[in-house]
């Protein structure tokens, strides 16, 4: 890769929607997971929404969302201040810095910089393990990331019902071993759960993670979506997987 100004000596980039979006990692350190473009694929926005990440890392579901829908404004919120100022060269990367913001605050205070009731749409994937379990990596970026050390699912989504308009949409991504925890969560924020995915590794295997998206204000009635698998019998993705990735990468009409 020729020098360039925007990616440091310990960084990689990588390449999604055939080359058409670079997203900028560290080499070793935080790198988005598949469960992140996952959710990218399951958000359904408006064009014209004003959408907020939170706990963004990378911001891969920012870009992803700004390239898939072109009418779309993106704020994209990361506690670490290391990430934040890397997901910026990322915007700049791919051309995006008119409509995608990167943010740099603790989204437990997000009363302090974020306007209540202004957006269309929250997305986050948020830490999924609690503190006590596990092996804490001794790598501050990714003990962040994987431990609720600086934020719970309950945080996240505090802050989503705070910044969503009334009839705003709240969507995540979660283990299916936390499932009704988050479940819970959403309903005492009045975020009811309204779209339901889960997806498993293969056909047969148990499920490990549920994609959700709540309605603020909503009432009740749950529409459960058919399983996700991510890779077929034979091993490679699958039909399906395939499909979303394709659908990810295309900007709609």
């Amino acid at each position: 890769m020729p020098d360039d100004p925007l990616i440091h000596e310990d960084e990689t980039v990588e390449s999604l929607c055939g080359g058409r979006l670079r997203v900028i990692q560290k080499k070793r350190g935080y790198r988005y997971t598949i469960d992140s473009v996952l959710l990218a694929g399951f958000v359904e926005p408006k064009e014209t929404d004003r959408v907020l990440e939170l706990g963004a890392g990378s911001a891969v579901i920012s870009l992803l969302l700004a390239h898939r829908h072109r009418g779309l404004r993106v704020t994209a919120v990361e506690l670490q201040a290391g990430l934040a100022e890397m997901a910026r060269r990322s915007v700049s990367l791919n051309g995006l810095d008119g409509r995608v913001t990167i943010l740099q605050g603790d989204l437990r205070k997000a009363d302090a910089f974020l306007e209540a009731q202004a957006w269309d749409a929250a997305v986050f994937n948020p830490p999924y393990r609690k503190m006590g379990t596990g092996r804490v990596n001794p790598g501050e970026e990714k003990a962040l990331s994987r431990h609720e050390i600086a934020g719970s699912a309950a945080d996240f989504l505090r802050a989503a019902s705070r910044a969503l308009r009334p009839g705003g949409r709240a969507c995540l991504v979660y283990p299916c071993s936390r499932m009704v925890e988050v479940l819970h969560g959403m309903r005492s924020l009045r975020l009811e759960p309204k779209r339901f995915r889960m997806v498993h590794a293969k056909p047969g295997s148990r499920g490990d993670f549920v994609l959700v998206e709540g309605l603020k204000g909503g009432g009740e009635e749950l529409s459960v979506l058919p399983p996700l698998f991510i890779y077929g019998e034979q091993g490679g993705y699958s039909g399906e997987m395939e499909t979303l990735l394709r659908s990810i990468a295309a900007p709609a009409e």
